[in-house]
């Protein structure tokens, strides 16, 4: 199991810098990617092979028996998060999928609730792992340093899957 990321970021480095490194140790586990965003404001992702879903539940997932993990169908897209230091993703929630990560660099961390009002910050470590249901209000932070979280949706509508487009925004710090 891959808890934790071997990357030797130094103290403060560039985006350019997590995202080399990241593809790196994807490379070393054998994930490839059918897409990457390193565009976003908050840090970005890599969109992996979905024929690689198996591996990526094995390498990330393995306490979780299959049938939880596929609750919803067996149409499952794996991808990494790379959250930068201090910056958050919106507070959303999606109609059409529900969310498994785990932080594999860290910690970082997450809000969650099931109505519009925000909690508190808590933390996901390295290793730990948080699972939500669709129209779950989430939302996850960058803490001090780089964060990376491996995610799997789960498309609650498998013949109309979730997408970029099933996020519905309720706050954004960059105006989307």
């Amino acid at each position: 199991m891959a808890d934790n990321i071997a990357l030797d970021l130094g103290a403060e480095p560039s985006k350019e810098v997590v995202f080399t490194e990241v593809a790196q140790y994807m490379s070393e586990l054998g994930l490839r990617a059918t897409a990457v965003d390193s565009e976003r404001p908050w840090g970005g992702f890599y969109v992996i092979d979905e024929s690689l879903t198996g591996a990526f539940i094995d390498l990330y997932f393995p306490e979780f028996p299959r049938d939880q993990i596929s609750k919803y169908g067996n149409k499952l897209s794996p991808k990494l998060l790379i959250v930068a230091p201090e910056k958050r993703l919106s507070w959303q929630y999606h109609d059409r999928r529900a969310e498994l990560w785990k932080a594999i660099y860290g910690p970082v961390g997450y809000i969650v609730s099931e109505t519009q009002e925000q909690g508190i910050v808590l933390q996901l470590a390295a290793g730990e792992t948080i699972q939500f249901d669709p129209r779950i209000y989430h939302r996850l932070i960058g803490l001090e340093g780089w964060g990376v979280v491996a995610e799997i949706w789960q498309h609650s509508d498998p013949s109309n899957p979730s997408d970029e487009l099933d996020i519905v925004r309720v706050e954004d710090d960059f105006g989307r």
